[in-house]
């Protein structure tokens, strides 16, 4: 597909959209409390593929809890920035799990995870040159066209760059968001991570983007490693609280986004739901704070 013959505006309605405070990453050890004590959150998020079967407790608390909270959906594996034609039946499933969830918000990752039939579990970095820009948007098209809405497309945490890149990340990122009207999932924690890996100033980074454009902001931890000469190495781990130095980030994000729906990723080391919703809460008031900035 050539690039005139993509959507400049999208013609895919935005779902609802998530209310503009902080949420958590919903994980099956956290169903019965949270459903418990239903503490103040402004949404829920869950990883698409961990629900797509038929039927079973994950769909039944799932909805149980959706009641209560606003839903965002979060895909990892339809390799959004692969160069072979998406896997339709994963796309299939994709569907059938938006429409019986309804959520408030759907996004993937500008990552490949999949090649000849074969899926990697890594979300794993792309050249940004003309042709793969191509191949991103025929599948950004198609996923907004199987499933009628807008998506969010989210920045990647990366190690390493390719030589061949002839754009930068928030060029290629703002072309595909031109080109086929899908938003942005801006992920903090990523923007930190793959500055510090590459050496690169992360507000520049944020001021590249088109802020306006994002839907959701993503906040979560690392871990820290060295690479084989000796320098920082930071890994996109999800297993520890957020950094000083990715919330003040955030802080500065938020400067450029106004009050955007931010949620709390941990995927691993999982602590109690209090200290998540605690993590939580402190992006609500950083949330509230701009927003009376802005008011």
């Amino acid at each position: 597909m050539k690039s005139d013959q993509h959507s400049q505006t999208g013609p895919y309605k935005p779902p609802a959209g998530l209310p503009s405070g902080a949420g958590i990453g919903l994980k099956p050890e956290h169903f019965q409390p949270l459903l418990e004590t239903r503490p103040k959150l402004g949404f829920v998020e869950v990883h698409a593929e961990n629900y797509m079967v038929a039927g079973g407790p994950m769909h039944h608390y799932l909805q149980r809890i959706h009641e209560h909270y606003a839903l965002s959906v979060h895909g990892v594996g339809l390799s959004i920035g692969g160069s072979e034609p998406l896997d339709e039946a994963h796309l299939e499933r994709l569907k059938t799990l938006i429409a019986r969830h309804q959520p408030e918000r759907f996004s993937e990752h500008l990552a490949w995870s999949s090649h000849n039939g074969q899926f990697m579990n890594d979300l794993l970095p792309l050249p940004y040159t003309p042709e793969r820009l191509e191949n991103v948007c025929d599948h950004v098209d198609r996923v907004q066209e199987k499933l009628g809405i807008q998506m969010l497309l989210e920045n990647p945490a990366t190690y390493l760059q390719y030589r061949d890149s002839s754009y930068t990340e928030p060029e290629f990122i703002a072309e595909v968001i031109r080109r086929t009207g899908c938003g942005l999932l801006l992920d903090v924690n990523n923007v930190y991570v793959s500055a510090i890996n590459h050496g690169f100033s992360s507000h520049a980074y944020i001021d590249a983007l088109p802020c306006h454009r994002v839907g959701e902001i993503h906040l979560a931890g690392f871990a820290r490693d060295s690479d084989s000469q000796g320098a920082p190495l930071l890994i996109d781990s999800h297993d520890a609280p957020v950094a000083e130095a990715v919330w003040k980030l955030y802080d500065y994000a938020l400067e450029q986004t106004g009050a955007v729906a931010t949620l709390i990723e941990r995927d691993a080391n999982l602590p109690p739901l209090t200290i998540l919703v605690a993590e939580a809460q402190n992006a609500a008031r950083r949330l509230q704070a701009i927003s009376r900035e802005v008011a």
